[in-house]
């Protein structure tokens, strides 16, 4: 027997299957920030290189910004329903970077090193949501393009590369810290 926990307890509870979702306050690991830190530091000769695994992989990235507000808008519903908030554009993990680097007008081949330490046993090639049920059911449709995702994300970590630039040119260390550092 299977319990329906929400009409047992009246609870209203839903669920979000959120595809990534990126900001400049993504953690520095995750790969699209791992990026941007990087490339910044390189435009601004605080780092030499980036190492990253798999260039091919298929991401469904859309910005914090407006999954936030999808999650907003399930719980406004009458009835709760589980919904899946995706954009339903995928772009490769190469797309990223060179997006990220033509928007500091740089070429990226000769900063990107692929490391296999990097590569996942049990990659998944393409992770691609359909939120069709979302934007049917609660109107919601993604409103931050991937050049804004790319435009915001970079234009803040060059805000932090040029303060640690300046660090630097003041004769201060700078520390090389988690994973941007490679």
């Amino acid at each position: 027997m299977t319990v329906n926990y929400r009409e047992a307890y009246d609870l209203f509870a839903v669920n979000g299957i959120l595809f990534n979702h990126e900001s400049e306050r993504r953690g520095e690991t995750f790969v699209t920030r791992k990026v941007t830190r990087a490339a910044t530091r390189i435009k601004l000769g605080l780092q030499e290189r980036l190492f990253l695994g798999n260039l091919d992989a298929r991401r469904d990235w859309g910005h914090a910004e407006d999954y936030v507000e999808a999650m907003w808008l399930m719980l406004q519903q009458e009835a709760p329903e589980d919904l899946v908030i995706a954009t339903g554009e995928t772009y490769s993990v190469r797309e990223f970077i060179e997006k990220v680097f033509a928007y500091l007008e740089m070429e990226w081949e000769p900063y990107v090193s692929i490391d296999p330490r990097y590569f996942r046993p049990t990659e998944v090639d393409v992770l691609h949501g359909d939120a069709s049920r979302a934007r049917q059911r609660l109107g919601w449709r993604p409103r931050v393009t991937m050049d804004e995702i790319v435009r915001r994300m970079v234009e803040h970590d060059y805000e932090l590369a040029r303060r640690e630039r300046t660090l630097a040119d003041a004769g201060y260390s700078i520390p090389q810290r988690g994973i941007a550092s490679q």
